[in-house]
Parts: structure tokens; sequence; C-alpha cells
């Protein structure tokens, strides 16, 4: 079994990539009882759809500006420092809705506006999360350590929302936000630990045409321009977050909300503890497209079925299928795209998998509101599924994509032995 146990080898290797995943790791569980407490007390004070999944709508147009610009500048200035400054916003925009959330009457316009603004500091840091990983670990572990920072993820969002969930139903939304605060200022102090992680020599000032550069490089690579459409069109059709508050009130089982949030990350990270099996696998392309066909129709079965224990069980497989997709896209990202360009690809990556959801969330408010919730989780399942078969037709350069003979995969792997033999060319590169 042992070929199937995670590979722990980027954190035995890399104390730098030890204090990321490990600050990471912590951040997000507040940032998850955030993510639980905000569409909480949104659905207490209005008891609307449309007013929870306004919360994700405002987020797209920061998200789309800031994750583009945020990839500029994490090809062209110091990622550490990048990475620590947008963790400190992130602590003072949670502190706004805590005393927010203190006063008599909360403020939805102020939860909004907080929104747009984390919205905005993702898509600065997340590029430069993202590009900084081909620094910290060696090209031969990038799948490993896809796997261990999703990994990160899903103890956050499994952990965070369960934790959330018990805070704010036994106490307050304000002790949720509190929570939160402390876990940044643990995340700040590992972050601070780190080296940092320079632009490259031949990096570029950040301006529009730095950008469209990385714009016409993303639009060149036809493979790496067919994961972000497949990944936009699953979430758009299939992500029913916006649903889960009231989804919980129609099986019956308020207190179940939390366990409703975190069900698909028990199916994720079941495939990442066992994701040893994908440093054997060779054809990236192919398991992008099936696991998102999967991802598809177990939304769908989890729609059709009003028993708590099925819905579980299949947002569970849904989380499962979505997990074998992400890391193949993100090892795929990670093992084929120039440094100098990472940080404008991370950029484009952050907004392949975060407008999906965050459209899908209106998409899914809006049809529950015209015709039911089972309706708007079943049919979006079933719509992913068919976009994703006709994405993967118009495609064939994703379907025969092989890691061990494409051109771009092999350049970045003699770029990153270079590196490896000559470890002075990278304290040179600024």
């Amino acid at each position: 079994m042992a070929k199937y146990a995670i590979d722990l080898s980027p954190l035995r290797k890399s104390a730098d990539f030890r204090n990321l995943w490990a600050a990471g790791l912590i951040s997000y569980f507040g940032s998850m009882i955030t993510y639980v407490a905000v569409p909480f007390q949104i659905k207490e004070l209005t008891n609307s759809y449309v007013a929870v999944a306004i919360s994700g709508l405002v987020e797209i147009v920061p998200l789309v500006i800031f994750g583009l610009y945020g990839g500029v500048l994490a090809d062209a200035i110091d990622r550490k420092k990048l990475i620590w400054a947008t963790e400190a916003l992130s602590l003072i925009f949670t502190g706004l809705l805590l005393i927010n959330s203190l006063v008599d009457s909360p403020s939805i316009l102020l939860i909004y506006v907080v929104s747009g603004l984390f919205a905005a500091v993702s898509g600065l840091r997340q590029p430069a999360m993202q590009a900084a990983l081909p620094r910290l670990v060696d090209h031969e572990d990038m799948t490993a350590a896809s796997a261990l920072m999703s990994l990160r993820w899903q103890a956050g969002v499994i952990i965070g929302p369960t934790i959330g969930g018990v805070l704010i139903s036994t106490f307050s939304v304000a002790v949720g936000y509190a929570a939160d605060i402390s876990t940044f200022v643990i995340s700040l102090i590992l972050l601070a630990m780190m080296r940092n992680i320079p632009p490259a020599k031949e990096a570029e000032k950040p301006s529009l045409a730095a950008l469209f550069d990385g714009l016409k490089y993303a639009l060149a690579r036809k493979d790496l321009l067919a994961t972000y459409l497949i990944d936009l069109a699953a979430m758009f059709f299939a992500m029913p977050t916006a649903l889960i508050p009231f989804w919980a009130d129609q099986l019956g089982t308020p207190w179940a909300l939390g366990l409703l949030y975190a069900a698909g990350t028990v199916g994720s990270i079941a495939v990442t503890l066992s994701s040893g099996w994908t440093k054997n696998t060779r054809f990236y392309g192919r398991a992008i497209i099936w696991a998102a066909i999967g991802w598809g129709a177990a939304i769908a079965l989890a729609g059709a079925t009003h028993y708590l224990a099925l819905v579980l069980l299949f947002l569970a497989l849904a989380g499962a299928s979505d997990m074998v997709s992400a890391l193949f896209r993100s090892a795929m990202w990670n093992q084929t795209i120039p440094d100098n360009l990472r940080g404008r690809l991370a950029g484009i990556e952050l907004l392949s998998y975060s407008l999906g959801p965050l459209a899908g969330q209106m998409r899914a408010a809006g049809m529950a509101a015209a015709f039911t919730l089972t309706i708007s989780v079943t049919a979006g399942g079933i719509i992913c599924m068919i976009s994703v078969a006709l994405l993967a037709s118009f495609f064939p350069i994703l379907r025969k994509f092989d890691i061990k003979t494409d051109r771009f995969a092999l350049e970045k792997a003699a770029e990153s032995e270079k590196l490896r033999l000559n470890p002075q060319s990278e304290e040179e590169i600024s």
C-alpha cells in the first residue's frame, strides 16, 4: 500500500515549504470559520437565497482585477513578502467583520464590501502562493507538493466549518470571526520565518504589457486553455455552495450545516491521502476530463436524493472527483510553465478555479429561486457533464497530453535540474 500513500518528501526536504504549508494550514482553519459565518449571518439577517449569493457575486470583479494584477506582481516582486502583506490585510478585514457583528444592527452592506475586499486580497495572494512552489521544491516533487497543498486546504475545509458551526451555534458569529483573527496571527509568524523569494533576473516591471504577455502565452497553450475552460464549466454549472444553508433546512437537519460544507472535502482528502499513485500517471488530460465528468454526476445524484446520508455520500464522491482534477491541473501547470511567467499564469489559474464557483453560486441561487433547490442542483450536475464532454471533444491536445513527452514539461525539467546542480544561480536571480 506504500505506493498509494501521500508523498511527504517535500515537507522533509524544504524548511521554507514546511513554513508556507503550516502557515496556510492554520490560517485556512480560521478562514473557513469565516466562510461559514458570513452566509450564516446573512441568512439570519435576510432569510434570502439571493442575499446569500450576492456575497459571492460581489467577489467577482475584485477577483478578476486583482487576480490578474496579483499574477503580474508575483513575477515582479518578492513572492514571500507579497504573501505576508496580504495575510496581514486579511486579518484587518476579519477584524471589521468582528466589529460589525457586535453592533446592535449589523450592516449587510459592510459584509458585502468586506467580501469584495477579501476577494481582492485573495487575488493578490494566490498567484504568489502558487508561483512560489516551483522555487521551494524540486521539479520531480511538484505533484507531491500539489497534493500536500491540497491536503492543507482539505483539512481546513473539514475542520474549519465543523469548528465554525459549533462556535456559531453555541456562541455567536462574533466568536467565529475572533477565532479567525487568532489564526492569522500565527500564520504571519510562520511566514516571517521563510527566506525571501525574489523575482527572476529577467522579470519585467508590473505593467499591462507584462499582463498581456501572460495572457498571450496562456491562449497559445491550448492544453492549458482547455484545463481553464473545463474547470470553469464544472464549477459554474455544479457548485451549489450558496444553497447549503437552505439545503440543511430542506433536509430537516439544520444541525448538519457544517457536515454539508465539509462532506465534499472528506472525499477529496481520501484521494489526497492515497495520491501516491499520481506520480506514475502520464496522461494528465484524460484524468482531468473524467474527473470533471465524475464531479457533475455526483452533484446531480446529491440533488436527486432527500436523505442526508446519501447527500453526504454523493458530495464526498464529488469532492473526490474534483480532487483528482485539481491534482493533475496543478501538476500540469507547475511542471510546464516557465518561472518568469509563473505568477501571471497563476493569476489566470486563480480566475479559472475561482470565478466558476462564484458565478456558479449566483446560477444555483437564481435557479433555486425560479424553480426549486432540487432542480437547481440536479440540473446543474447534468449540464456540467454535457459541457465537459463537449469541451473535451474540442481540445484533442488535452486528451493526448503526456507529461513524459510534452516539450514544455521537458524544458521545465531541464531548467529545474540546472538550478538544482547550480544553487548559486537562484541567489543571483535578484
